[in-house]
């Protein structure tokens, strides 16, 4: 059985729709667009189903809690996207908020708003906070329960001061793609 292969972000709204949608075009992906929303309307399971539609590969599916305390529909989802046999998970974009009680994950590597990479997290403006290998977030709750290769945090996705503008290529996300891919090897399988 052949799995598909999935980005998950943890972000949903317009900005991250378009700058998401712009980098899966350069990697020949899809985006499932239906899953955007402040926060996630679409359960895992309708999400899977959309997934197995597509003929592309990787697929970016999007996530969002809306900030809501603990876990919401946003986590609900991605965590039974994640845990699907059908479901091969590339890596995690886990996108830094402001939140009001603030829920944090580990990670494996931040991506600043200058494009460098630092092991400090960052925060929603992808400034580098003090915090080493965990970031702050309204969907990342559930993160450390997953078995994922490899999660990559940055700034609030497509804003960031403009500096991950959808209009310039969202050169941050589109970065931290690259690492996912990088790393999972998705290149050398094809």
């Amino acid at each position: 059985m052949k799995k598909h292969r999935v980005i998950l972000i943890t972000d949903g709204d317009a900005y991250a729709r378009k700058a998401v949608e712009a980098v899966a075009k350069i990697y020949d992906g899809r985006c499932i667009s239906q899953s955007c929303g402040n926060p996630s309307v679409l359960s895992g399971s309708d999400i899977v189903k959309l997934i197995k539609k597509t003929p592309y590969d990787p697929v970016f599916v999007m996530f969002d809690d809306s900030g809501f305390l603990g876990e919401g529909s946003g986590e609900q989802a991605m965590k039974y996207v994640a845990n699907h046999k059908e479901i091969e998970v590339l890596g995690v974009i886990a996108v830094a908020s402001r939140t009001k009680d603030a829920e944090w994950t580990k990670v494996d590597v931040c991506i600043d708003n200058e494009g460098n990479l630092t092991s400090n997290g960052v925060d929603k403006y992808g400034v580098p906070e003090m915090d080493i290998g965990r970031i702050n977030g309204d969907t990342v709750y559930c993160l450390d329960q997953l078995d994922v290769p490899i999660i990559v945090g940055i700034g609030d996705i497509g804003k960031m001061a403009k500096k991950d503008s959808s209009d310039k290529g969202a050169p941050i996300t589109k970065k931290a793609v690259e690492i996912i891919m990088e790393r999972s090897g998705f290149n050398a399988k094809g």
